[in-house]
């Protein structure tokens, strides 16, 4: 198997050898300048256009060594974190949340709407996928990747292969499953398990999911908080199953060669689309419309793609992801994951704050 953290490296010293050599030849400068004001993103640890210019390449090819001076890059962990540091006035120019939360933002006032016509590519972009950022017949936000939530079982390990959201309660992993930290993530994967629809919940199934999370403790050796953890959880054996993984989680271990399978339960994947949308105080447009083009640029979306395992929004960049990659997780197919995918859907603020203190009654149960 292709080992894609080396693809990465790769990518990028061919990246900075073209600069360099652009440089000596008194080309690859041309049209540089630096911004009056950097460009403000707030984005996900290990998304940075800083220490990953092959995401976002015409950009990072245009400013090149002055990319440090053109971006001013913030992370953050989690949509949580996110989305208190915009509320609380931290003044971005690009943000980066998951589907579930653009609405909060629109509804907060927080972006501005998005003239796509000055987005280069964003035909490439199917409609099915437009249309997620869209909210009041405005484009808020420009989908950029979309993810899986499945099973990542350590395949020497476990008794028997799972094969079902399900099997998660199954006494047989006693002790060796992880879910993530997370109230709307467990209570989607636990409403799969159950025959519930995850976004349309009564008070007596959320009550119903809420005593399954706790009867599932027996199972359970930790709740894992972030990528790093889910994978240093399956690669030290104590998880044989790792609950809503993202395929990154499993590219990073099949790569290292541990003995992994990316399982697709049988009531289908749990998946959300992520993407960015422009602070409403940004007055930096110019920079940002650039920046939105660089990130759903087919060759930019298919270095993404080819690194993390995730789905590129531009359609385009199929023909140059990773064949492996593509067959294995239908990143190529999009009708197949339309019909064989629960995409999350936005909540609202009350509903979010439900799943917040059942999620917290949860982990403080014996």
């Amino acid at each position: 198997m292709r080992n894609h953290r080396f693809h990465a490296v790769f990518l990028l010293a061919a990246l900075i050898g073209a600069l360099l050599s652009g440089c000596s030849a008194g080309a690859g400068t041309q049209g540089i300048d630096t911004p009056e004001e950097p460009l403000v993103i707030l984005e996900w640890t290990g998304y940075e256009v800083t220490e990953y210019p092959q995401f976002f390449e015409p950009f990072s090819e245009k400013y090149g060594d002055q990319l440090n001076k053109v971006v001013s890059v913030s992370v953050f962990g989690d949509d949580a974190e996110a989305f208190s540091k915009v509320q609380s006035g931290f003044d971005a120019d690009i943000i980066h949340p998951c589907s579930s939360w653009w609405g909060l933002y629109v509804d907060a006032g927080l972006v501005q709407p998005i003239d796509t016509s000055r987005l280069a590519s964003w035909d490439e972009i199917p409609e099915v996928l437009q249309k997620q950022g869209e909210f009041n017949g405005q484009q808020y936000f420009v989908p950029w990747d979309w993810y899986y939530e499945a099973l990542l079982v350590r395949s020497d390990l476990v008794p028997e292969m799972p094969t079902s959201w399900a099997d998660l309660w199954d006494p047989q992993y006693a002790g060796h499953v992880s879910l993530w930290d997370n109230g709307e993530v467990s209570f989607a994967a636990a409403a799969m398990a159950f025959g519930l629809d995850p976004w349309n919940l009564t008070d007596e199934e959320d009550e119903f999911l809420k005593q399954k999370l706790i009867e599932i403790k027996p199972n359970l050796i930790t709740y894992w908080l972030d990528y790093t953890q889910a994978i240093d959880l399956s690669a030290s054996g104590d998880a044989w199953v790792v609950a809503s993984a993202w395929q990154d989680t499993y590219s990073a271990l099949a790569d290292e060669g541990y003995d992994v399978t990316y399982v697709e339960p049988e009531e289908g994947y749990l998946a959300g689309v992520c993407g960015y949308g422009i602070g409403s105080e940004s007055t930096n447009l110019d920079l940002a419309y650039e920046f939105l083009s660089a990130a759903i640029d087919k060759q930019s979306m298919a270095n993404f793609s080819n690194e993390y395992w995730y789905g590129a929004s531009n359609a385009a960049a199929a023909e140059l992801i990773d064949p492996e990659a593509a067959e294995l997780l239908r990143l190529n197919d999009l009708d197949f994951v339309l019909a064989n995918t629960e995409f999350y859907q936005p909540l609202t603020a009350e509903r979010r704050d439900k799943l917040s203190d059942m999620w917290n009654e949860i982990k403080a149960a014996p």
